[in-house]
């Protein structure tokens, strides 16, 4: 009778046990999966388990094993090793990542959309476990970020459980298991599955430190805008194989986008691979839809600079007039000031300076950079020996800018002084390089003193010469021909005696040259020292220079 009565008994509790168990755990086991950590040398970093969230390979998992490692695999319910292909996402405070296996054929879990309320059961689904499984009672669920939940869970779980999910009743996941305080303790604790699937790169994610935390690859963000700003951000702070790959996943990303077929023929045409850059502008103009306009602009202008800058190495399909004909049909498309200012730049490369001169006036109506344009039209008249009208149109790039200047109005400056200079404005100049120094005086150097100089001696400033030549001489104590140039100016002013003290000291920095010796020998020699100067003269003519045998000549 005891033996029937402990039979029963048996039964009984398989079938509660039956009972108990939720409905959903068969087929929700298939979505847990182990994970596997390594670094760079294929060592095991770590391990941990995962579960699926999306149908094409979306994941998430805890982060601590993606630490420092350079690849991940998984190891699904069916025991077949799939590799993780990207990250996702990450957040190092609550420990989580998401990232992407490589299928996109997966079985994920339902995620709750609501919060869980406290006493609610709950269970642990672990990895390949469908006889058993833990349930516990919601003790808290925290909000976080306003939307997200922190739960604690009366539940005893062991380390292994780390990353599992937890289940409500209808078999939609809640959250992520946490690392238990200690084996014994409990209480357990999941942070919210969605939060976690929320987890996304965006176009600012290169300065995420917790992504910069692993050598796994990322998955570029899920928008186009947002792709076009990290590609922009890693042009300039990532080395250049890994924008080259950055470039390449975004074109296999979205196809259909000229974007990222214009980045990577950029990186072709610097490389002056102009075969590979052709073949992705074309590609760009085939697939591009709205903004083909944008396209053509991109085209022309890299095959202007391509023919300004790199000329020497000849491509045969491209040429200035294939840029002339893609930037003007951008503007049948879509007239655009900046593609017309570029189409100025190509006639005028083409030497067609009275069409490029027409649409750089033409331009300075609109909202582009009106100095830049007037500057741009003042080289045309430049270009037809027309100095008058160059002179002109520089005033204007000039006078588009007020008192007291900005630096932008440097360059400018710069150029008319040079300009005024060589059309025998020497005064002129001066004034121009007195403004200019003003506003670059941080970047002024012993070159800019010795120019101004010389207009300063053309235009008989003769004090503020020998000033600018001190200058140079302060900044480059150790070039002689700032000291030759003032022994040279102060001998035509006829202070003699001061001459000598820059000729020596131009003897003593270079031995071996001859000004030194021609300057103090003249010098001397202007002084009523003819035999010194000659002996010095002499030793110049010795040393092969020119002038000295008319000076001899002159004075013996």
């Amino acid at each position: 009778m005891k033996k029937i009565l402990f039979i029963l008994f048996t039964l009984h509790c398989s079938l509660f046990t039956a009972l108990a168990q939720p409905g959903w755990v068969k087929k929700a086991t298939k979505s847990v999966f182990t994970v596997k950590t390594f670094s760079a040398d294929g060592s095991l970093i770590g391990s941990s388990n995962g579960f699926f969230t999306g149908t094409d390979g979306e994941a998430i998992s805890n982060f601590t094993p993606f630490k420092g490692a350079s690849r991940a695999v998984i190891i699904d319910a069916a025991g077949k090793e799939i590799p993780v292909s990207a990250i996702m996402g990450a957040n190092d405070m609550y420990d989580v990542v998401k990232f992407r296996v490589a299928t996109n054929k997966t079985q994920p879990l339902t995620i709750a959309t609501e919060i869980t309320p406290t006493g609610s059961t709950v269970w642990l689904l672990p990895y390949r476990e469908t006889k058993v499984i833990k349930s516990g009672a919601v003790r808290k669920a925290e909000t976080f970020q306003e939307e997200y939940a922190y739960y604690t869970v009366a539940m005893q779980t062991p380390e292994t459980a780390v990353s599992c999910p937890l289940m409500n009743e209808a078999g939609e996941v809640i959250g992520l298991m946490q690392q238990p305080a200690s084996a014994t303790d409990s209480l357990s604790y999941a942070v919210s599955a969605r939060f976690v699937d929320s987890l996304k790169v965006t176009g600012l994610s290169l300065s995420d430190p917790a992504l910069k935390m692993t050598a796994i690859k990322k998955e570029l963000p899920s928008t186009l805008d947002e792709t076009n700003l990290l590609i922009y951000l890693a042009s300039t702070s990532v080395d250049s194989v890994t924008y080259a790959g950055l470039v390449n996943d975004m074109i296999e990303k979205y196809p259909q986008a000229p974007d990222g077929y214009l980045y990577r023929a950029e990186l072709a045409a610097n490389a002056t691979k102009y075969a590979e850059a052709d073949k992705d502008m074309t590609q760009a103009l085939k697939v591009a839809k709205d903004g083909k306009d944008e396209v053509l602009f991109s085209y022309a202008r890299m095959i202007y600079n391509k023919e300004i800058y790199q000329n020497n190495l000849p491509y045969e399909p491209w040429s200035l007039d294939k840029a002339l004909s893609n930037i003007q049909e951008a503007n049948g498309i879509n007239p655009q000031p900046g593609y017309q200012q570029l189409e100025g730049n190509i006639l005028f490369a083409q030497k067609k300076y009275d069409e490029a001169y027409h649409i750089f006036t033409e331009l300075t109506n609109t909202s582009l950079d009106k100095a830049e344009l007037w500057y741009s039209a003042s080289r045309c008249k430049e270009m037809q020996k027309d100095t008058t009208a160059m002179l002109a149109l520089l005033d204007s790039a000039v006078c588009t800018f007020s008192k007291p200047y900005l630096k932008q109005a440097a360059p400018y400056l710069w150029t008319r002084g040079n300009k005024r200079f060589d059309c025998g404005k020497y005064r002129d100049a001066v004034a121009d390089f007195n403004e200019y120094e003003q506003l670059m005086a941080a970047q002024v150097n012993a070159r800019f003193y010795y120019i101004r100089h010389q207009a300063e001696v053309e235009g008989r400033l003769y004090q503020q010469a020998l000033n600018d030549l001190d200058r140079a001489m302060q900044m480059e104590p150790k070039e002689t021909l700032y000291r030759a140039e003032k022994a040279s100016l102060l001998i035509r002013v006829g202070k003699y005696d001061d001459a000598i003290e820059p000729a020596e000291e131009c003897i003593t920095l270079e031995p071996d040259g001859s000004n030194g010796y021609l300057l103090k020998g003249l010098a001397l020699c202007l002084k009523g020292n003819k035999k010194e100067g000659l002996e010095l003269l002499g030793k110049a003519k010795d040393m092969g220079d020119p002038q000295a045998d008319t000076l001899i000549e002159k004075y013996k």
